[in-house]
């Protein structure tokens, strides 16, 4: 795959990734209507896994790459993330914006480390 089909490719890819935490983030919301950012938190934490499993696999070349950076890039949102600590804490909720912060950080990087492990048995 040249450049160009490949940069598309990850684009495409990308997109279909952000409506995918779209779609997973309002659906949580709506079934739990919570207060707390539950929706983009499995997102993350599920993505993060999903990352280390096809790092495990040692994964090399474009369909890696369109799957790492596109489609997995798009799913999860460290910036979504942030904000949503950033509003927990301004709402006083010191612990949640703790959980969400921090404790999704440790998680995710936990989870990757799991998916990794998973897939090199």
């Amino acid at each position: 795959m040249n450049g160009i089909s490949l940069a598309l490719a990850v684009a495409v890819s990308g997109g279909i990734g952000a409506a995918a935490r779209y779609a997973i983030d309002s659906v949580v919301t709506a079934l739990l209507k919570p207060r707390f950012p539950w929706g983009i938190m499995l997102v993350n934490l599920s993505g993060s896994f999903v990352l280390g499993c096809l790092t495990g696999l040692a994964l090399d070349g474009d369909v890696a790459r369109i799957v790492a950076i596109g489609l997995l890039g798009g799913y999860t949102t460290f910036s979504t993330a942030s904000i949503d600590s950033v509003r927990l804490v301004l709402a006083k909720r010191y612990w949640a914006g703790l959980l969400n912060g921090p404790g999704m950080l440790v998680a995710s990087v936990a989870l990757s480390v799991v998916g990794i492990l998973l897939v090199r048995g």
